[in-house]
């Protein structure tokens, strides 16, 4: 059994980590409150705005250029990974990095496949483990508004459009709720379309669209609007999932150090017992001996 000194030690040193894991706990519980009306607000129209233009690509004739929408052989990849700038929050981040190497080698194993992360660690562990990152936008987490995602989506967008990458994929944790994060695979671009020909007549049926003032205008505006709102949705997703994952974390590790904590209680009374029972034993042997 350890001595005294050092189980007081340990002790202290429990108690001061406690009191951090508690106080990150409140600090990303604060957090993930804003966050989370954040997401919750946005993602009804993010929905909605990405089945309209869903709905709106189909519809498209052959007369209509629309550049968002060209499919190509998927010969170059551009995956973007969504993580966060910290750590001390689970497996978040890990959990992120190995969904989008999985796509990498299982969607896309005979294509050239680069990334670009959202989040210092996806950076991080992606060039850790010898893989290509063109790219890297940490500073977004620090400001997160539409007009500073707006920027972030036009330069994504642009690869695509300029034929840099045939495919631009996104990977990043969507927001359940504070103790679970669902991993999220997306093709970004080339927008979707539903191939089906039945299903694609009977969509279309229920969805009867009336293009004010053109097509052509809408191409031009609401595609890239609905586009910029897409990513704009991941990194709010992301940020709430963040801090649901960190404050789960804190919750945890507190949870542990009050657990250790009276164990190491209950260590240190039994070593103190047994001290000052050794201690009485002494005594009473030398008294006896003086006797003698």
């Amino acid at each position: 059994m350890a001595n005294l000194k050092e189980i007081r030690t340990r002790i202290s040193s429990v108690t001061s980590t406690r009191q951090i894991t508690s106080a990150m706990k409140m600090v990303s519980a604060a957090k993930l409150r804003k966050a989370q009306n954040a997401i919750l607000q946005m993602r009804p129209y993010a929905e909605k705005l990405h089945e309209i233009l869903v709905q709106l690509t189909e519809s498209l004739d052959d007369s209509v250029d629309n550049v968002y929408g060209q499919q190509r052989e998927a010969k170059k990849v551009l995956i973007l990974t969504i993580a966060s700038n910290k750590g001390l929050c689970g497996a978040f981040n890990s959990n992120v990095v190995k969904k989008a190497i999985e796509v990498a080698n299982n969607k896309y194993s005979n294509s050239t496949v680069d990334f670009w992360t959202a989040g210092r660690r996806a950076g991080e562990l992606l060039k850790y483990k010898g893989f290509n990152v063109i790219n890297e936008t940490n500073k977004i987490f620090d400001n997160l508004n539409f007009a500073n995602v707006e920027s972030f989506a036009l330069k994504i967008m642009s690869l695509f459009v300029d034929g840099e990458y045939d495919r631009i994929d996104l990977v990043y944790n969507q927001f359940k709720n504070t103790a679970v994060q669902i991993l999220r695979h997306e093709q970004f671009l080339p927008v979707l379309v539903n191939n089906d020909v039945e299903e694609k007549e009977s969509s279309m049926q229920k969805k009867d669209y009336i293009f004010e003032p053109s097509k052509d205008f809408i191409v031009n505006v609401l595609i890239p609007k609905s586009l910029k709102t897409q990513i704009y949705k991941a990194l709010l997703d992301s940020n709430a999932s963040e801090h649901g994952a960190r404050m789960t974390a804190m919750h945890l590790a507190t949870d542990n150090a009050g657990e250790l904590l009276k164990e190491l209680k209950l260590n240190y009374n039994k070593a103190r017992q047994s001290a000052i029972t050794n201690e009485i034993l002494e005594i009473v042997s030398g008294a006896e001996a003086l006797k003698q």
